[in-house]
C-alpha cells in the first residue's frame, strides 16, 4: 500500500497536468511533474510511516483508514499548492496541478483498498457447506448479524435472503443479501431459496409474532433461531449478534422493553442501592442489571447464603462471599434490619423478598403473614428510618382481586407500601406482574424436568391461562418503574396476551421430540382459572411509559393490621370438578 500510494501521487500529478495541457507535455513539463509527484509521494510516505498508517495501526479498509488518508492527502495537496500556485509557471507546471492531483491520488488510494477489501471479504464468507438461512429483519440487528456471518468463514449458516415487512425495504440489499419479500411470503421464499433455517433478527418481536413465524417455519421443515433484543444487545455492550435456537421462553414471554436509560440512571447512578431477596431468581437478575447503572454501592440481602453467592457471581464475577456487598439476614427480624439500614444508609430499595408458592402457602398461611406482610412492613419501617427516597415493592398479579393466601398477603404488602408513600411523600410504590419464566420452582423448569425424565406433564386445567414474562424483562421494567412511579401507586407491567398452559405443554413436548403424556389434576385451592392484573376497583392510566400502567393503591397503616380479619377474607377458589371437560381434552391429546 505504501508503494501504491507513492505511485498514486505521481500518476495523479501527471494526470492533472495532462488534462490541463490537453495531453501536450514537453520534456521540461514531464520532468517538473515527475519531481512534484515524487515530492508529494515522499511526504506521503514520511507522514504515513510516522503515524503507523503502513505499519498496521488501522484495520484494513476501515473508516479510520479513510479518514487518515483523506487528511494526509488533502493536507499535502494544500501545502504544495502554496508553492505551485504562485510559482507554477516558473517551475513549468500549471498552477492548479496539486489541486487536481490530490483528488486523483486519493481516488486511486481508496479504489485500491476497496478492491483488496472485497477480495478479503470473499475469502471470509461462509462456505457452501454452511446451512442456508433466511434472516427475518433488515434493520439494525439484521445488519449487525449479517456483518458477523459474512466475515466469518467458520459460520455454520449462510444467509441467502432477507425478509422484512417494511415496504420501503423492498429493494434493499445488505452486504450482498437481498430482501426477498415479507413474512406473509415466508413459505414461498423458503421453497425458492431451499433455506433450512430461519433466523429472527427483530429487536421488537413479541411472543405472538415469534409464535407465528415459528409455526410458519415448522410447516416448511425449517429450524428457527433468534437473536437478542436490541436492548439486550446494547446493555450487554456486545460487538457481535449471537444466534441461538428458539426456546419456549421466547414463544410465550418475550416482551421487548424501551428503557429510558437516562431516567433510570438518574435515580440509581451514584446511589446506595439495597435489594432484599437478592438470592432469588428475580433478585439476582435485578442486582445484575442494577450493577450496570453504576450505583455507588449495591447491597444484596437475603437469608439464603447459596442464593447470595449466585447473586455475587452475577455482579462481581466471583462468589467469595467475603465483602460487605452481601448481607445474610432475614426480613422477619426487625431489629437486625434496622441495624443494617442504620449502618449502610441505603437511598434506593428494591424489595423482592417473599414467599411465592401458592399451594404451599395455602397449607401454611402463617408463614405468608410473617414474611409477605410483617417482613415487608419491617423493610418499609427500616427504609423510612433512614430516609430512603425510592422504594419498589415487587408484587404479583395474584394481588389483583386476591383469592389465595399468597394473593391476600401480597395485597396487604401493596397497601402498606402505599401507606409508607403517603407518610413520606417519597416514591414508595409497588410493581405488579404475572408469572416469571425460569424462576425457581416455576412452571417451565418443572415441565422441562418432567419431559427430560419421560414422566407425564401435570396441568391443572385444560382451559387455564397465565401471563408470562422472562426474568430479564421483568427486572428491566421493575427498574424502569422505579424512575416513573409516584408515591403510593401500583404500577402494572404490560404482560401481553395470556397464554394457555396446555398450549405451552404441547409446544414443549413437540420441541423435545419425546412422547410424553399430559395429565390433568384440577385447580388447586386458591388458584384461578385465569389470572388478572387489574383489580375491579382499580382505574388505570399510562402517563409515562406505554408498557406500564399506573393505578392508585388503597393504603393501610400498621396499626390497622388484623390477622384474624385477613384470614377471614381469604376465600379460596374451589377445585374445578369439570371432569368431563378434562377427560375430553385428555382423549383429544392422546389421539393427536
Amino acid at each position: 500500500m505504501a508503494a501504491f500510494d507513492a505511485f498514486a501521487w505521481i500518476f495523479g500529478a501527471f494526470l492533472a497536468v495532462a488534462l490541463r495541457l490537453d495531453f501536450t507535455l514537453s520534456f521540461g513539463v514531464w520532468a517538473s511533474t515527475l519531481l512534484l509527484g515524487a515530492a508529494a509521494a515522499a511526504i506521503q510516505l514520511m507522514i504515513g510511516y510516522s503515524i503507523a498508517l503502513y505499519r498496521g495501526r488501522y484495520a484494513f479498509g476501515s473508516f479510520e483508514v479513510v479518514r487518515a488518508l483523506a487528511a494526509i492527502v488533502l493536507g499535502i495537496a494544500g501545502a504544495l499548492s502554496l508553492l505551485v500556485v504562485p510559482f507554477g509557471n516558473a517551475i513549468g507546471v500549471p498552477r492548479g496541478t496539486m489541486l487536481l492531483a490530490g483528488p486523483f491520488a486519493l481516488l486511486l488510494m481508496f479504489g485500491a483498498r476497496y478492491l483488496v477489501r472485497l477480495k478479503i471479504e470473499r475469502t471470509r464468507k461462509p462456505g457452501h457447506t454452511a446451512e442456508r438461512a433466511l434472516i427475518v429483519g433488515a434493520g439494525y440487528l439484521g445488519e449487525r448479524l449479517l456483518h458477523g456471518i459474512t466475515t466469518d468463514p467458520a459460520s455454520p449458516i449462510r444467509p441467502v435472503g432477507l425478509i422484512d415487512d417494511d415496504p420501503l425495504k423492498k429493494n434493499l440489499t445488505l452486504r450482498g443479501v437481498p430482501v426477498l419479500g415479507s413474512t406473509d411470503e415466508l413459505a414461498e421464499i423458503a421453497r425458492q431459496t431451499c433455506a433450512t433455517r430461519l433466523v429472527i433478527a427483530l429487536g421488537n418481536a413479541d411472543s405472538v409474532l415469534l409464535r407465528k413465524l415459528s409455526d410458519a417455519a415448522d410447516a416448511e421443515g425449517m429450524r428457527v433461531s433468534v437473536t437478542p433484543t436490541v436492548t439486550d444487545f446494547l446493555l450487554d455492550a456486545r460487538t457481535t449478534v449471537d444466534v441461538r435456537d428458539i426456546e419456549i421462553e421466547d414463544l410465550i414471554g418475550r416482551h421487548p422493553v424501551d428503557t429510558n436509560v437516562e431516567l433510570v440512571a438518574g435515580y440509581i447512578t451514584g446511589k446506595r442501592v439495597l435489594v432484599t431477596g437478592a438470592g432469588g431468581s428475580i433478585g439476582s437478575e435485578l442486582c445484575r442489571q442494577l450493577a450496570s447503572f453504576g450505583p455507588s454501592e449495591l447491597i444484596m440481602l437475603d437469608r439464603d447464603e447459596t442464593g447470595l453467592q449466585t447473586a455475587q457471581l452475577g455482579t462481581a464475577g466471583n462468589g467469595l462471599l467475603d465483602t460487605k456487598e452481601v448481607v445474610l439476614a432475614d426480613i422477619r427480624d426487625a431489629a437486625v434490619l434496622n441495624a443494617i439500614f442504620d449502618d449502610r444508609r441505603p437511598e434506593v430499595v428494591f424489595h423482592a423478598a417473599a414467599l411465592k408458592h401458592l399451594p404451599m402457602l395455602e397449607q401454611y398461611p402463617d408463614e405468608a403473614w410473617k414474611t409477605n406482610v410483617l417482613g415487608s412492613l419491617n423493610v418499609l419501617q427500616a427504609a423510612r428510618r433512614v430516609g430512603v427516597s425510592h422504594f419498589v415493592n415487587v408484587s404479583t398479579d395474584k394481588a389483583a382481586n386476591p383469592t389465595s393466601v399468597l394473593g391476600h398477603s401480597k395485597r396487604v404488602a401493596e397497601k402498606l407500601t402505599a401507606w409508607a408513600g403517603e407518610q413520606t411523600g417519597m416514591q414508595y410504590l409497588s410493581v405488579r406482574f404475572g408469572n416469571v419464566i425460569g424462576s425457581r420452582g416455576s412452571m417451565l423448569p418443572t415441565f422441562q424436568r418432567l419431559i427430560a425424565e419421560g414422566r407425564p406433564i401435570t396441568v391443572t386445567h385444560p382451559e387455564a391461562t397465565r401471563y408470562f414474562m422472562t426474568i430479564p424483562e421483568a427486572c428491566q421494567l421493575v427498574i424502569q418503574a422505579g424512575g416513573i412511579g409516584r408515591a403510593g401507586e401500583v404500577l402494572i407491567l404490560d404482560m401481553g396476551e395470556p397464554v394457555s398452559i396446555l398450549e405451552v405443554a404441547k409446544r414443549m413436548i413437540a420441541m423435545s421430540g419425546k412422547d410424553v403424556d399430559i395429565v390433568y389434576t384440577g385447580l388447586r385451592a386458591g388458584e384461578k382459572l385465569h389470572e388478572e392484573l387489574v383489580g375491579d376497583r382499580e382505574h388505570l392510566e399510562r402517563p409515562f411509559h406505554p408498557q406500564i400502567s399506573h393505578a392508585h393503591a388503597d393504603s393501610i397503616s400498621p396499626e390497622r393490621l388484623d390477622k384474624a380479619g385477613w384470614e377471614a377474607r381469604m376465600i379460596a377458589v374451589p377445585r374445578d370438578n369439570d371432569t368431563a371437560v378434562m377427560a375430553r381434552v385428555q382423549e383429544e391429546f392422546s389421539n393427536a
